[in-house]
């Protein structure tokens, strides 16, 4: 094994050199702080058995219910596929399509993924086309929102456990488990040893995407059209109502805010706090960053450099975490269906804020982290 690797990083694009690591010691950028790498003993071993477990879980909690809503005597089962198909039956078909690839389809590939090259480099053999598998599965991985979609069934859990009796199914606890063992392996997963890893066996047969330097006018541009998109959206996502729910006969449309507000008077401030930060706060917090980064790209700033790089890093991590609420429509659109008696039905800001949040995560990998430190360079 060689005693250092030449790369690049990602965000500043400053040419290193990585050494051999010991377990759980870091790379990191000297000029920019971002993590290059950090090696964990027994990695691939790891990631190859908690991926396997993982895929086992989320194929377990399809035939399965999810949770049982009981309102005096009166039953729902909801699944997960019943709530796809629930979402199709209200005309949603956009929201259904987004749901099941983001829980279901993506973290699925990436495991999938993961377990095919982890096989062959436990048997020190290279992957057929394992340098595209490696691309597929780094370029999914920000779509993927099991945890996510998780943290939105706690929150359902907690806005219905007021009105009803909600029991949890077997489903349940077998999403739980994936979403523990999918984000163990992308605890043990680093894109530079597997890379190295993936570079040692294939020996010649390794081909590196030869490196384009950022074009600073088209990059600039589509972020502002993504931008522009986005703030057009945001407008009826807010106006409109997320959800409407049905009880006796009388309909009680939501908006954001206004389910904030009608969590926080009834005593659930800490899901209030969640939903405002995530569903309000957030989106509009990554459009104003976004805009001022782009900006000072277009402006050829030189300064502050560090401090943008970081702030990109933060604005693109959290980013995705704004489909809580749409994963909280979601779920009590499929839970609560009693007829007359109670429902709950999705709004048209649903589909509105979902195409915020997936714009805003476009515009953040539309903008090139690299040329906050290269703003001179042409379009060449």
């Amino acid at each position: 094994m060689p005693a250092s690797i030449s790369s690049r990083c990602p965000e500043c694009d400053l040419k290193v050199h990585i050494p051999a690591l010991a377990h759980r010691q870091r790379a990191i950028c000297p000029r920019c702080g971002y993590m290059l790498s950090q090696y964990r003993h027994l990695a691939t071993d790891k990631i190859l058995a908690f991926s396997l477990a993982g895929l086992c879980f989320l194929l377990a909690s399809l035939p399965f219910d999810f949770m049982i809503f009981d309102l005096r005597g009166q039953f729902q089962a909801m699944s997960i596929p019943l709530s796809i198909s629930t979402l199709v039956d209200q005309e949603y078909m956009l929201l259904a399509v987004l749901q099941i690839l983001a829980i279901y389809v993506v973290p699925g590939c990436i495991l999938l993924g993961l377990c095919y090259l982890a096989v062959f480099i436990r048997a020190e053999q290279y992957p057929p086309r394992g340098a595209w598998v490696k691309k597929l599965i780094f370029t999914l991985l920000p779509w993927s929102m099991a945890e996510i979609f998780f943290i939105g069934a706690l929150i359902s859990l907690v806005k219905m456990q007021s009105i009803a009796d909600i029991e949890l199914g077997m489903s349940f606890y077998a999403y739980l488990l994936f979403t523990l063992c999918l984000v163990t392996v992308l605890l043990y997963l680093d894109e530079f040893q597997l890379t190295r890893q993936l570079r040692l066996l294939g020996e010649n047969r390794w081909q590196s995407a030869r490196r384009i330097p950022p074009c600073r006018h088209k990059t600039v541009q589509r972020t502002w059209a993504l931008l522009a998109a986005s703030v057009i959206l945001y407008i009826p996502a807010n106006l409109f109502p997320i959800m409407t729910t049905m009880l006796l006969g009388k309909e009680d449309p939501n908006t954001i805010l206004g389910g904030v507000v009608t969590l926080w008077r009834g005593g659930s401030y800490p899901i209030a706090v969640i939903i405002f930060v995530a569903s309000l706060l957030i989106p509009i917090a990554k459009l104003i960053v976004l805009a001022w980064l782009n900006y000072s790209i277009q402006r050829n700033s030189p300064g502050l450099r560090t401090w943008r790089t970081r702030l990109y890093r933060i604005t693109d991590f959290i980013g995705r975490w704004s489909m809580i609420d749409v994963f909280v429509v979601a779920i009590l659109v499929s839970l609560v269906q009693l007829g007359n008696t109670m429902a709950v039905y999705p709004g048209p800001a649903a589909m509105a804020f979902s195409g915020v949040v997936l714009l805003t995560m476009l515009a953040a990998n539309s903008f090139d982290a690299r040329l906050i430190w290269n703003h001179q360079q042409d379009d060449r």
